[in-house]
């Protein structure tokens, strides 16, 4: 998948390293983790999982985004229970950060999604103080759903105030591209 300045496409398991520097970032990890994720993690888990969700829904899973500099990070649009829902989503390294990735691929991912994928829902959802990547689902056309609380045994700061979900299904969507 390609927009204006991005290309989407499948890791490999040669991706390792790449993986490895996107998550060494405190800050890209922030509002995931809150802190760097291990290579042996990425080996072991992280990538085996990326690749499990590709050999399952050939369509789905998280795509390496890439500009013309290079590897810029990912976005994801994962299967769900429903399975005329996908979950959005997005990592992008911090030099990548301010220049319109973020809305740039998750539109894209809408569009695939209702247009080739034929899905009636797509959901994405963050901590509600991470603010930036709220922006980035209502500039997407996402619309708030939800607010829902989680428990975690080690909270990052800012879990006491909630998760958010934002969503769109497919009519709503529609009816915005015929506005």
């Amino acid at each position: 998948m390609e927009t204006e300045r991005l290309r989407l496409g499948r890791f490999t398991a040669e991706d390792v390293d790449l993986l490895v520097e996107l998550d060494s970032d405190p800050e890209v990890m922030r509002f995931l983790t809150g802190q760097p994720t291990s290579r042996a993690e990425i080996e072991g888990v992280v990538l085996p999982e990326i690749l499990a969700v590709y050999a399952e829904h050939p369509e789905l899973g998280t795509f390496k985004a890439e500009d013309e500099t290079g590897f810029v990070g990912w976005f994801g649009m994962q299967p769900t229970k429903d399975p005329a829902t996908v979950d959005l989503g997005y990592r992008l390294k911090r030099t990548a950060w301010g220049n319109g990735y973020a809305t740039e691929g998750t539109v894209a991912l809408i569009e695939e999604a209702f247009t080739e994928l034929g899905m009636e829902w797509v959901v994405a959802d963050t901590m509600a103080v991470n603010h930036r990547s709220r922006a980035v689902m209502r500039r997407s056309g996402l619309r708030f759903a939800r607010l829902y609380h989680e428990y975690f045994e080690d909270p990052l700061p800012g879990t006491e105030f909630g998760e958010v979900e934002y969503a769109l299904d497919r009519q709503t969507w529609e009816a915005g591209r015929r506005a």
